[in-house]
């Protein structure tokens, strides 16, 4: 098979330079065989939605092999698709029918550790002289039985587990069950850059690269420092230090230019690495410098956002100054995190995508993003997140964004197809309850109305699609200190093109007077952009009024 790039001869090979993706959760995409768990065929079935939106790509959430502990970011076979999502025959067609449909489909990689089902492994743990003994991170206990250093897992405890067979501990980030693979050992990357020209040779357009700075750690197995108290979250054990020495390895940069030698033999794909860690700006410029490593990548920074101002300009201000040859992929939501019409507030959730689709960079947008769906609130026997679970009520998991899409009305909101056994339908039980507060979004009742946020959210994108100055333009970010409170502006420009973007994210009911004249150089007039979810005004010289939850993008002449 072969990538969009290469069926399409006039394909533009950078077409991810201010690309539009958008991500799908698959247990909770659609489930198409009424099991109650979103499946290959359900997304295959829903990819005319996602066409409809105008995005350039898909990001597939893991689908592979899994015991589904962390449910499919523990892969216990990189080359297979788990059968609860279908065959590899499934993942095929998947692949012709989105580029079918224009649509490029970027997969999740998640390199840094495996299940311990993998059998790479099942055959480490045997004894210290096998020949994938050393595959993964082995350390012998300290002389009082201790794990070797200080190191904090993800989802509380200790980052080691001790195994009585080979009588050392084992290094694992996140799950016990998710040992760390040992990036150190040439024959491992080199398993993992077989496992990618695998599915290269599949057609997809690219990998989306889980905790990208997690490949290698440090070699003396250092204590990581204690993190200064206003760092902590106290409810979370692994914040209490700084991750220094088990993740961000100076190592880490040779690898990713190997990885972009390998996707340089597939012209036209691209890569999308997430940045995870204390610092994580300057590490996401480092990875996406020049040509030689990661094509793009994103932190938590912009994904933790609650909409504010002053702290949503000191983020992309940092960023910025970390070099012009680096390109961001900015979200607000995902599979990871609260939603953003959550986080930033239901009522402002249309102003959020507005925001998102002003930015120099890429886009990711969560599925239900566009119907401005809220975080569903999970009672505490109803999750499954490993992560809510050890550290509830302090921190809830990841379960409230992971409910199933809610398609149309129905009380599983048309998530599940009803099996049929002996000729009598059943109804399935989706692996999370679908949360009642989504169901009026959904998108058979969001395609009836022409005003609705699904409408206004398709209309939106599709101009950002088709604005150059928006997907390639320079970002001139205009400093809090100019504007009124809690405004946000940046001007983009490409040649003679350019446009103000204006945000108000305050509340209230007392609109800002702001002069555009005085924000850009040699201006005479500007003519408002009249797209949905942005605040429309007539051509004009005059100062205009911005009221809070509003936004307006003014072409300036």
């Amino acid at each position: 098979m072969m990538s969009l790039s290469q069926l399409d001869p006039h394909a533009r090979l950078d077409w991810w330079r201010g690309a539009t993706i958008y991500q799908i959760y698959p247990r909770s995409f659609m489930d198409a065989n009424g099991d109650g768990i979103g499946d290959l065929a359900g997304i295959i079935e829903r990819l005319p939605h996602v066409a409809s939106l105008g995005v350039d790509a898909i990001w597939l959430s893991p689908f592979f092999t899994s015991p589904m502990k962390d449910f499919g970011y523990d892969v216990a076979d990189y080359r297979d698709v788990d059968p609860m999502f279908g065959h590899l025959d499934d993942f095929k067609r998947l692949v012709s029918q989105a580029h079918q449909l224009g649509v490029r489909v970027i997969i999740d990689q998640v390199l840094s550790h495996s299940s311990d089902q993998h059998v790479w492994f099942q055959q480490s743990r045997k004894d210290r002289h096998n020949a994938k003994a050393d595959w993964y991170v082995w350390a012998d206990p300290l002389p009082d039985g201790n794990p070797p250093n200080n190191w904090m897992a993800a989802f509380s405890g200790r980052a080691w587990t001790f195994d009585a067979k080979r009588r050392q501990y084992y290094l694992h980030n996140f799950l016990a069950s998710q040992p760390d693979l040992n990036f150190h050992h040439p024959e491992v990357r080199q398993a993992q850059l077989d496992n990618l020209r695998f599915w290269l040779d599949l057609g997809v357009d690219g990998f989306r690269f889980d905790v990208v700075n997690y490949y290698f750690h440090d070699r003396a197995l250092t204590d990581n420092p204690a993190m200064p108290r206003e760092g902590v979250n106290p409810g979370n054990p692994q914040s209490y230090q700084r991750m220094q020495h088990n993740i961000e390895q100076p190592e880490n940069l040779a690898y990713l230019e190997r990885i972009r030698d390998l996707l340089d033999e597939y012209p036209g794909t691209t890569s999308v690495g997430e940045i995870a860690g204390n610092d994580p700006l300057p590490t996401m410029a480092a990875y996406t410098a020049g040509q030689h490593r990661l094509h793009m990548a994103y932190t938590f920074d912009l994904l933790n956002s609650d909409g504010d101002a002053r702290a949503l300009y000191d983020v992309l201000t940092r960023f910025a100054e970390q070099g012009e040859d680096t390109w961001p992929c900015w979200a607000l939501s995902n599979h990871d995190v609260e939603r953003s019409a959550t986080s930033w507030g239901e009522s402002r959730a249309l102003l959020a995508l507005t925001v998102l689709c002003s930015l120099r960079g890429s886009l990711c947008l969560y599925q239900g993003e566009e119907l401005g769906l809220p975080e569903a609130e999970l009672a505490f026997e109803d999750l499954q997140d490993p992560f809510g679970i050890n550290l509830w009520p302090e921190i809830k998991g990841r379960d409230g964004c992971r409910t199933p899409m809610v398609w149309d009305d129905s009380p599983d909101g048309g998530f599940s197809r009803r099996a049929t056994k002996s000729g009598v339908e059943a109804e399935a039980t989706p692996w999370l309850p679908v949360s009642p507060r989504q169901l009026p979004l959904s998108v058979a009742q969001q395609e009836r109305r022409d005003d609705s946020f699904l409408s206004r959210a398709r209309r939106l994108l599709r101009y950002r699609g088709t604005s150059q100055v928006l997907r390639e333009g320079d970002q001139i970010l205009i400093a809090p200190e100019r504007l009124p409170d809690d405004v946000f502006a940046s001007v983009r420009q490409q040649g003679a093109q350019r446009l103000l973007c204006l945000a108000h994210l305050g509340a209230g009911d007392t609109p800002s007077v702001i002069d555009p004249s005085q924000l850009a150089p040699d201006i005479t007039t500007w003519t408002a952009i009249e797209i949905a979810g942005v605040t429309a005004t007539h051509t004009s010289h005059h100062p205009l009024s911005l009221m809070p939850g509003s936004a307006m993008w003014l072409a300036l002449n």
